[in-house]
């Protein structure tokens, strides 16, 4: 019987090992029982003649894309399956099937058949021929386009996050937030220890920690539409984004996760702002109860926010979400008194401003930290 979170592999009876991949393909799924079988048979006619697999890594879809797998594996030893059960993200998805491999090159592919199986073993050329250590279909080199496979919102918000990663990270991909990609495993390995398990753009993480290090060739593809299922991507991956291209430009100081609950907390600043005047001026309440009241809808927005985004390999569902919210409430309320605290330890009566700056930053920054510590244990605790 397969093992939640561990990789498994099935094989008919009397049915031989195949020899060692030289090619392992990736495939993160979410809800992709429809598409898989389709996507697993396409490379039998590209990759004739080439040892590959294929590690189909599931995050516990509720459609049943595991046990699809898994009967597919039962039929042809090249498939293995990995269910993770209690973590999510396409990023820590995709790491965790290139490092279950064993093949020399680890390919990543989308599961909803955007991705062209053609370029495959363009790709392994690229590598096997020591031409370069990664391989990328590109969207935005000649002969590559977008097809009808992004809507023009979708496309303008990928056409600004390849300028950002430009700009602040030295990425001179053209087209960094691509999802598929091609990359010798030992430099997976080599990088794996700095790489994010959060969000959506592995791609990007690995060229940012590589820092230069990869020998990069970028071959056209266009991105095909759509033909089951609903975009993994919302508005909140914005965020998530944001928080990958922050850690890597200040090299990795801080995590992901850290930054991102960060930005969530100054978003409740505006919503607490515009909470509380909102209740004085349109319902006439007094400072006091204004405040009290502006406070619970920041926090409230705050771990709803969180849930869907921060900690969104952790999300909470149905009671546990209410429960989650009752101690995120106590989290916060503990993190004013650190805040508080912190801040009255630096302060002196006769400081001049600058000090009374430092004393409220010092205790702004107590408070975050505490909060953050504190509901990643109690709130968002791991199963």
């Amino acid at each position: 019987m397969p093992v939640d979170g561990v990789s498994q592999t099935s094989e008919p009876d009397g049915a031989a090992r195949p020899a060692t991949a030289r090619l392992s393909v990736v495939l993160p799924t979410f809800n992709e029982r429809d598409t898989l079988p389709v996507l697993i048979d396409r490379p039998d006619t590209v990759l004739a003649g080439i040892a590959w697999e294929a590690i189909v890594v599931d995050d516990n879809s509720p459609d049943g894309t595991a046990e699809a797998a898994r009967a597919i594996a039962a039929r042809d030893p090249r498939v293995r399956v990995i269910r993770r059960v209690g973590r999510r993200g396409l990023s820590g998805a995709c790491i965790e099937g290139m490092l279950a491999s064993s093949a020399d090159y680890v390919a990543v592919m989308d599961a909803d058949l955007q991705h062209d199986e053609t370029l495959l073993p363009k790709m392994l050329a690229a590598l096997s021929n020591g031409a370069a250590d990664l391989a990328v279909a590109s969207r935005h080199v000649e002969g590559g386009d977008v097809g009808s496979g992004l809507s023009s919102v979708r496309a303008s918000g990928s056409g600004l996050a390849n300028r950002l990663a430009r700009l602040f990270l030295g990425v001179t991909l053209s087209d960094p937030m691509s999802g598929f990609f091609m990359i010798r495993r030992s430099e997976v390995e080599r990088l794996a220890p700095d790489l994010s398990s959060q969000g959506f753009k592995i791609l990007l993480d690995i060229v940012a920690t590589a820092r230069g290090s990869l020998r990069i060739v970028e071959l056209p593809f266009v991105f095909r539409e759509r033909l089951h299922g609903q975009s993994k991507l919302d508005t909140l991956v914005a965020l998530d984004f944001l928080g990958l291209l922050l850690s890597k430009f200040v090299g990795d100081v801080v995590s992901v996760r850290f930054l991102m609950f960060m930005m969530v907390g100054a978003s409740g600043v505006v919503v607490h702002m515009a909470a509380l005047f909102a209740l004085i001026e349109l319902e006439g309440m007094s400072f006091q109860v204004a405040q009290t009241a502006a406070t619970f809808v920041a926090m409230t927005t705050n771990f709803w926010l969180n849930n869907r985004l921060t900690y969104r390999d952790r999300r909470l569902t149905g009671l546990a979400a209410l429960r989650g919210l009752l101690t995120f409430y106590l989290v916060c309320g503990f993190g004013v008194i650190a805040n508080v605290g912190v801040a009255s330890l630096v302060y002196q009566e006769d400081a001049g401003r600058i000090l009374i700056g430092l004393a409220g930053a010092a205790g702004a920054v107590m408070g975050a930290v505490w909060n953050y510590a504190a509901s990643s244990v109690l709130t968002w605790r791991k199963a």
